[in-house]
């Protein structure tokens, strides 16, 4: 088999992964879900106000209202990630995330030599010290 065609079966078994599935699904709910959309159109809203507020020449900018937005946003966020499709969303997107994580982590482990059928990618996980690192990979 080559490369290429061993990617796509990978893809397939990806997409045929759980933690894919329940992505997939998250998404769908979030995306029909009117009152998160709602929100997160304000923060957008709310975002692109602050930014235009802030590109502002110096001696034109609105310190107070800048806050204002500020705080406005924040609220609006905290909204959004309070709404129980979004807190889902964010729970099965972090899985899906660390499945990725795991299989870029043996492909790059299997191109440095280690064997594909050994290789573990927590074995090689970043501790977040450089100190202790023999190098990203």
């Amino acid at each position: 088999m080559d490369a290429i065609k061993a990617a796509r079966e990978l893809g397939k078994a990806i997409q045929a992964d759980p933690r894919y599935i329940d992505y997939v699904n998250a998404k769908e709910a979030n995306d029909k879900d009117e009152e998160l959309q709602n929100l997160i159109g304000e923060f957008n809203l709310k975002r692109q106000n602050i930014q235009y507020e802030m590109n502002k020449p110096d001696g034109e900018k609105d310190a107070e209202k800048i806050q204002k937005l500020n705080t406005e946003m924040q609220e609006c966020y905290g909204k959004v990630m309070g709404n129980v499709n979004m807190a889902n969303f964010v729970i099965v997107k972090n899985a899906l995330d660390k499945l990725l994580e795991d299989v870029n982590m043996i492909i790059s482990m299997c191109c440095e030599g280690e064997d594909p059928d050994t290789c573990e990618p927590a074995a090689h996980a970043c501790s977040g010290s450089c100190s202790t690192c023999g190098g990203c990979h």
